[in-house]
């Protein structure tokens, strides 16, 4: 009994912890749900097999309910993508698993985290903001949207040292 009691109270805890291969798959059915142009299966399986790629899933219990993945180089480090399932947003848990990643890119020697988003994207605008990402830059019509339209991409920047 005490194994499922310890089973049930830990379904409701959030973790964030590094992502493997086996990964993949649900790494790019959350992607491909939040995003336009979703990765595929084999483009994770790549990334996670890049030594200079860092990523990160975020568990509850035991269901994946989102990542970050981010490239490292040198002393610098770009954030590609961070995705947290619909159902479960709004809850602070995004925030939980940027501040967890970069707390790893810090370790990892990593000293200025770059990230491109969308310039409507409200939400993530506002993760980033409060996470201490300033904005350094613009790309007109950086992203596509699959109706043509063509988004603004804000380039931000945060010190992590």
């Amino acid at each position: 009994m005490m194994g499922w009691l310890s089973g049930w109270w830990r379904a409701g805890t959030a973790a964030v912890e590094p992502a493997s291969v086996r990964d993949a798959a649900r790494l790019a059915q959350l992607h491909g749900a939040s995003f336009a142009r979703g990765w595929g299966e084999s483009e994770f399986e790549s990334m996670l097999s890049e030594r200079n790629t860092l990523v990160h899933r975020l568990r509850l219990g035991h269901k994946t309910i989102g990542f970050a993945v981010s490239r490292i180089g040198a002393d610098e480090a770009e954030i590609l993508s961070i995705a947290v399932d619909q159902a479960h947003r709004g809850r602070g848990l995004s925030r939980t698993l940027l501040m967890t990643h970069l707390g790893h890119l810090a370790g990892r020697g990593v000293r200025t985290i770059f990230l491109e988003v969308e310039e409507n994207n409200q939400p993530a605008r506002r993760l980033y903001d409060r996470a201490g990402f300033m904005v350094v830059g613009r790309r007109e019509r950086y992203y596509k949207q699959p109706d043509g339209e063509q988004l603004n991409a804000l380039l931000m920047r945060r010190d992590l040292s």
